[in-house]
């Protein structure tokens, strides 16, 4: 089942079921008006929005034409957002970058921090900051929706409890992380609004690639049209989303509707930390990574961060080359005057 989030003149939009290959959609007000109200009740309406999903697909369903710029991120807010990092690959170098020692307990314990969940960009959304210098990249991951999850929830619990799957653009502000990180009290300013996949999609649609909490597939990023990263998403995940979201449920309790992100997709290669496609390698999913390997294989960063005009694109595809989830592609733009 995929599942999406029209644009509308309401700030949570209106629900549809797409169809496979993301060109039909069916309106589901009838069910759920939007996606957090079918998460609230996800035992009577999940089963309900799937008898939708296959009567699309037989074409017995009323459809109309889904247009992926029409769509918001699946949860345009949400009552949580906490994203992990979870390929050693990428806290090694982005470590490296900041000229941070890698925390001892990075094979055993998640990283995790709590991200802005009241208002998530559309996946055509621009990127819109005041200031290119404050070193703008994109960072490509995996995320997931849960249903409840009790406090101190089992992996296997965990994994049980969640319900679609996205792709996400982590947006940071490397320049700015810098400083705030040591002042000891986390991420804020250098993390700015995130955007998810058009589409959301249950982990049974996703076959054989979706396997212990991991997403087998390489996650496919370009910036200006040009491929920057291939890493596959299920590869040098240390921590699967039932590890990362019984991690977040160690305290608390989740609500139905929060959402998990695996961090950054990254890859190592054959006894380092990877290759750009241009030297035949995965590349990376952000352009701090790539910079780094540049700096400790040449002495000097030739890579820039993202500047205005600058168009970034995540997807995914499967073993066909159809796109799964829609793609995230944004510009990178100056704010609009007020």
């Amino acid at each position: 089942m995929k599942l999406a989030t029209l644009k509308d003149s309401t700030r949570d939009g209106r629900l549809v079921v797409v169809s496979r290959d993301l060109t039909r959609c069916s309106e589901v007000g009838h069910i759920a008006r939007t996606l957090q109200a079918a998460l609230d009740d996800w035992l009577h309406v999940g089963p309900r929005l799937g008898r939708v999903a296959e009567g699309l697909e037989i074409g017995s369903q009323p459809s109309m034409r889904f247009h992926e710029h029409d769509a918001a991120s699946p949860l345009p807010r949400a009552y949580q957002f906490a994203d992990g990092s979870a390929y050693v690959n990428h806290v090694e170098l982005v470590r490296k970058a900041r000229g941070q020692d890698v925390p001892a307990t990075l094979l055993t314990d998640p990283l995790m921090y709590q991200g802005g969940s009241d208002g998530f960009l559309g996946p055509r959304d621009p990127i819109a900051m005041a200031d290119e210098s404050w070193g703008i990249d994109l960072e490509g991951e995996i995320a997931v929706i849960v249903d409840d999850v009790p406090m101190g929830a089992s992996v296997e619990q965990a994994r049980g409890a969640i319900r679609l799957v996205m792709l996400l653009n982590d947006v940071s502000l490397r320049r700015l992380a810098k400083d705030e990180l040591a002042k000891g009290f986390g991420f804020f300013q250098c993390k700015p609004a995130s955007a998810f996949s058009p589409v959301a999609v249950s982990p049974d649609e996703l076959g054989d690639a979706w396997k212990d909490g991991k997403l087998n597939l390489p996650l496919l990023v370009s910036i200006n049209g040009k491929a920057f990263g291939k890493a596959n998403a299920g590869q040098d995940m240390i921590f699967d989303f039932g590890q990362l979201v019984a991690h977040a449920a160690k305290i608390r309790k989740l609500a139905a509707g929060s959402i998990i992100g695996s961090g950054t997709v990254s890859n190592k290669g054959d006894g380092g930390p990877g290759k750009p496609i241009s030297e035949g390698g995965a590349g990376y999913s952000c352009i701090v990574e790539q910079q780094t390997v540049e700096k400790l294989t040449s002495g000097a960063v030739k890579t820039p961060f993202l500047a205005f005009g600058d168009v970034i694109r995540i997807e995914m595809k499967d073993a066909h080359g159809h796109s799964i989830f829609g793609a995230i592609e944004q510009t990178v733009e100056k704010p609009e005057a007020k």
